[in-house]
């Protein structure tokens, strides 16, 4: 069986720390064993590893958290890797397509498709497993797993059960009769008194069934021809897509630990601490959490059952209980992410100032892990010039490599090729300069620190053929 989890989407309903390119599966506020702080895709790739599972396991992301799942998993996370956010059709299409032609999979062998980001125990994946052989030998085209309801959510989809149950070893399955999504309260009473399950957005299906799905609608099931027309597949959820439209589907209840943490009140019932980063909370405040990952401190008197959140991004206040109001609140509001984790480190946006009517200044504080480094690059619409506060490193800047130290100042002209690696971990501010101050405004020319010395050793040896 091969795992596929989702990793996509934007941030909102966690802002402040929550963005378009930091998903609430990338922050780190739950506590390990070891008192030590994990994000949820950490914790989830940690605990296919317990069961043995990670190494038939994928991540399915868009290219714009590529670098948040690398730097938090590890450089050799095993990624299948969207050009383009869409909705969960298109994503499990192309993570179908990856597993057939490139890696060869067994169009007999079963995929599951898992979120990222729910808060389960080590049964969640026990149970996962049995989907492998229910496939096989129920003859259902998809498995689903479903979730005693703990109470009547109006936030999740139910699956409706068929009366009745088909006994199968070692668990038992009942047959999908239909799904109701996100019901309001008093029906979602009616349905959990049928027997109605929260749907766990889990799907097990062998791979031909996804592959014959995708050759009917007229797509090719070769991977590197679907990434072409990747931006016609169905932008639809693979729910309304695929599930709803097969014959036969079965589903398989689970009765333990599960939890959505997709909204600060929720979030906070699973921290083990009620504070983090700097701050006091008073001891006639109750039941209350701050998580500030700015450098001053917090501080609440005598306000209870409140979420006080602060970054770079923005500061949230909100009582727990209307904190999920904060997607509809920020819903129309265009940021620029302030803080974003990268595979060799991390930056953070300090200021940014319109210096005239087509020129902006921006500064950043980015902080390089020792060993790491950032891509050999450069940029058509500004310069940069870096100060270096600490640490040490090598630096290339067209063609040319330099040993840098803490003090130094680095200036990069607008189109220069430049890159650095950190010898001991560095920490840079940067002010950037230029028409229009994004991302996007890179041109990677090599990636690893190897090719970059191999490339201007090589110009080197040119220039000194040359003399």
């Amino acid at each position: 069986m091969k795992i596929v989890l989702l990793s996509g989407g934007s941030g909102k309903r966690l802002w402040p720390l929550s963005n378009d390119s930091r998903s609430k599966q990338f922050l780190k506020v739950l506590k390990t064993d070891s008192e030590q702080l994990e994000s949820m895709i950490q914790r989830i790739w940690k605990q296919l590893k317990s069961v043995n599972l990670h190494q038939s396991s994928y991540i399915a992301t868009s290219k714009a958290q590529v670098d948040m799942v690398l730097s938090q998993i590890g450089s050799d996370a095993p990624l299948i890797i969207e050009q383009e956010r869409r909705d969960t059709f298109p994503a499990i299409a192309l993570a179908s397509v990856y597993l057939y032609s490139c890696i060869k999979t067994d169009p007999d062998e079963v995929v599951c498709v898992l979120p990222v980001d729910p808060f389960v125990e080590k049964s969640y994946f026990e149970q996962v497993k049995v989907l492998d052989k229910l496939i096989q030998e129920s003859g259902a085209n998809i498995a689903l797993m479903g979730g005693t309801p703990v109470y009547p959510s109006e936030k999740y989809g139910y699956i409706i059960p068929e009366k009745g149950k088909t006994k199968q070893n070692p668990l038992s399955y009942m047959r999908v009769c239909n799904f109701v999504e996100k019901p309001k309260e008093d029906q979602a009473i009616r349905l959990i008194e049928q027997g109605a399950l929260w749907n766990l957005g889990v799907f097990a299906f062998k791979l031909k069934y996804m592959l014959n799905f995708l050759q009917t609608i007229g797509f090719p099931i070769e991977y590197f021809e679907l990434k072409k027309v990747y931006d016609q597949l169905p932008k639809i959820s693979f729910d309304y897509e695929v599930v709803e439209k097969a014959n036969h589907v079965i589903v398989v209840p689970y009765d333990g630990t599960w939890k959505d943490l997709g909204t600060w009140n929720t979030l906070t019932e699973e921290m083990d601490t009620n504070q983090i980063g700097k701050g006091i909370i008073s001891e006639n405040t109750k039941n209350t959490h701050v998580i500030n990952e700015l450098d001053i401190p917090v501080v609440v008197i005598g306000v209870s059952n409140i979420v006080v959140a602060s970054s770079p991004q923005g500061i949230l206040i909100s009582e727990k209980a209307a904190s999920h109001q904060i997607k509809d609140i920020m819903k129309n509001e265009k940021e620029r992410p302030m803080y974003e984790e990268r595979r060799w480190g991390w930056y953070q946006v300090l200021n940014y100032t319109k210096i005239s009517d087509n020129n902006f200044a921006l500064t950043k504080k980015i902080v390089i892990d020792a060993g790491k480094n950032i891509s050999y690059q450069s940029h058509s619409k500004r310069s940069e010039v870096w100060t270096i506060l600490s640490g040490a490193g090598e630096f290339a800047l067209d063609d040319q490599l330099y040993q840098v130290k803490q003090g130094d100042v680095l200036k990069i002209p607008k189109g220069a090729k430049h890159g650095i690696k950190a010898t001991s971990t560095l920490e840079i501010i940067e002010v950037q300069m230029g028409t229009e101050l994004v991302e996007e405004d890179i041109t990677r020319l090599f990636m690893t620190w190897d090719e970059v010395i191999e490339h201007c050793e090589g110009k080197s040896e040119e220039k000194e053929q040359e003399a």
